[in-house]
């Protein structure tokens, strides 16, 4: 179903030019003008718009954008399985973030949605309230809009969640009566938004219109946000904050587990979707069976150019910007065929370690002798244009300097992108991570067996074989490897790291690695160099960032959180 208007809307839409679908269905509002507020709740098309426009925040986001960070995959490029390949301002200030802790104060937040965020929170208060005030829809249509509404709220608030736990809690148009607004719990927090989305997988219906949520998209988001909710019961145990207002009660931690498994179960067997065979299909089919809820572009209006940030420099004669490459330490983590693990300490891997790699590798990594649009990639240190660079030797490379480009997300079939742009979409909410979501909800409630049992389904489907574990640092191991190597380039890694709180181990005083791979006579030489010039840098204080300072200025009842 393709739906196009161009019709005046209010200044409240703030309607997106992206598309967002569900159920294969898109839509394309091309707003062009404003009405004045008060029209809107009179008219059901001003009101839908209305609607529409809430959903614009999720752009903020896709390919694992940051806002104000700068570019695609910016999220993944704070953990240890991307690297971005340049040292100057703008295009490389994530590797300053990572090599400098410091980074991050109340003047300089470095991760900064406050604003962002609370502005749309604000606007879905007063669509939810103008809703019941002022508009003549049925009690039915009321309803439906305000689920959708709450669903992009709990969105908007898992974000700042994320970043600083404990966070001001408005869920109604009244209290910006009072300016001073004093921080809630984290645990009151993950509670709100646990309630906004159970509102909302109860009262949307199992599939929906274009570019609106439905029940399944509630319950997927449902799933994610309480498996969060309970590793910080698990993890945290307030060991790395003293402020009172952050950190979740451990004794919740299993009550949280079983929300996120009976969300996650409810996707599952709803029957509306499927895992994919064919892992790369997953990315380039827009009518894959795993998309729950996705952001659709359509040419020449609605485009992107992730393609341009991201392919090997020869796809357009030598000119695109490479931002972010993938690490040596995710080309490891992809098993063998087989289901082993692959070592270079394997002299028969080492000899030609991109040979009888697991699916998913072959899917997500350009690796030297890889097939790609038509000729075989030559990621060496021979090949001027798509070979190999030492991070730092060039302030902007603009090739890769790890040895692999990131395949997963590029269009194969697009060789046009530099003027044309890109239209692949972006899925936010896949099956994959539900099953990985169900797996690990299932290991915190000490189910071990089942949790094995649901990441075997989803390996099974992959090409790979299954797995076992009886303990929770096994589980969790396992579940970490499959979340790496599932989940890689859409943006999960770093903030993975943060909720089981490891990220102060695997993100700090290291230095992530690339492969040099240089021709010898009987095939290539792969030396490990790094891809950092500097130590990362992680603090454990970062696992909660400090409210930006003007925010504390202007809101007298609001506090600093505790330790910034």
């Amino acid at each position: 179903m393709k739906f196009n208007k161009k019709i005046k809307y209010s200044a409240l839409a703030l309607m997106t030019s992206v598309v967002f679908s569900m159920n294969s269905c898109s839509v394309d509002v091309v707003p062009q003008d404003r009405l004045a507020e008060g029209v809107v709740w009179t008219d059901p098309i001003s009101i839908d718009l209305y609607s529409s426009g809430l959903y614009s925040e999720f752009k903020n986001f896709q390919f694992g954008l940051f806002p104000g960070l700068g570019y695609d995959n910016a999220m993944d490029a704070l953990s240890d399985i991307m690297k971005f390949t340049s040292t100057v301002s703008g295009n490389g200030t994530v590797n300053t973030l990572i090599s400098n802790s410091s980074s991050f104060s109340p003047a300089s937040v470095g991760l900064n949605y406050w604003s962002t965020g609370y502005t749309r929170i604000r606007r879905i208060n007063e669509f939810i309230n103008g809703l019941y005030e002022r508009s003549s829809l049925s009690d039915s249509e009321k309803l439906r809009y305000e689920s959708e509404a709450r669903f992009v709220r709990a969105w908007t608030y898992f974000w700042l969640a994320k970043l600083h736990g404990s966070v001001i809690i408005l869920k109604d148009i009244n209290e910006y009566a009072n300016k001073d607004n004093a921080r809630s719990s984290e645990e009151a927090v993950y509670d709100f938004m646990i309630d906004d989305l159970k509102f909302a997988a109860a009262n949307l219906a199992a599939t929906s219109k274009a570019g609106t949520a439905n029940k399944m998209a509630a319950n997927a988001l449902l799933s994610r946000v309480a498996l969060y909710a309970g590793s910080i019961a698990k993890y945290d145990l307030k060991q790395y904050n003293d402020d009172p207002l952050t950190g979740i009660s451990t004794g919740r931690a299993k009550e949280f587990y079983q929300i996120a498994a009976d969300a996650a179960q409810a996707v599952i067997g709803s029957g509306q979707f499927a895992l994919e065979t064919n892992f790369a299909s997953i990315f380039s089919n827009k009518n894959t069976k795993e998309a729950i809820f996705r952001v659709d572009f359509s040419a020449p209006q609605i485009t992107h150019q992730y393609d341009f940030g991201y392919a090997p420099p020869r796809d357009n004669n030598g000119n695109t910007m490479v931002y972010g490459v993938p690490t040596a330490e995710l080309v490891n983590e992809y098993e063998m065929a087989d289901g082993t693990k692959f070592s270079w300490a394997n002299a028969t891997h080492a000899a030609n370690p991109y040979k009888d790699r697991e699916p998913r590798f072959y899917a997500t990594i350009l690796h030297n002798g890889a097939t790609w649009k038509g000729r075989t990639m030559n990621t060496s240190t021979t090949d001027p244009i798509d070979g190999f660079a030492l991070y730092g030797e060039s302030a902007e490379p603009r090739k890769t300097v790890t040895g692999y480009y990131a395949k997963k997300l590029l269009d194969t079939a697009n060789t046009t992108f530099a003027v044309n742009k890109s239209t692949q979409s972006w899925i936010e909410l896949r099956l994959g991570e539900v099953y990985l979501n169900l797996a690990e909800a299932k290991a915190g409630l000490e189910d071990y067996q089942g949790a094995a049992a649901t990441l075997s389904e989803l390996r099974a489907k992959r090409g790979i074989n299954n797995v076992t574990f009886n303990t929770a640092a096994t589980a969790l191991t396992a579940i970490e490897h499959e979340r790496k190597v599932e989940l890689a380039f859409e943006g999960h890694r770093f903030w993975d790291l943060r909720r089981w709180r490891k990220a102060h181990i695997t993100l700090n005083g290291i230095r992530v690695t690339g492969h040099k791979i240089e021709p010898n006579d009987t095939g290539f030489t792969y030396t490990v160099v790094p891809a950092d010039n500097l130590d990362r840098s992680f603090s454990s204080r970062l696992y909660y960032l400090p409210i930006p300072e003007g925010e504390i200025q202007v809101n007298l009842a609001l506090t600093q959180i505790k330790g910034w």
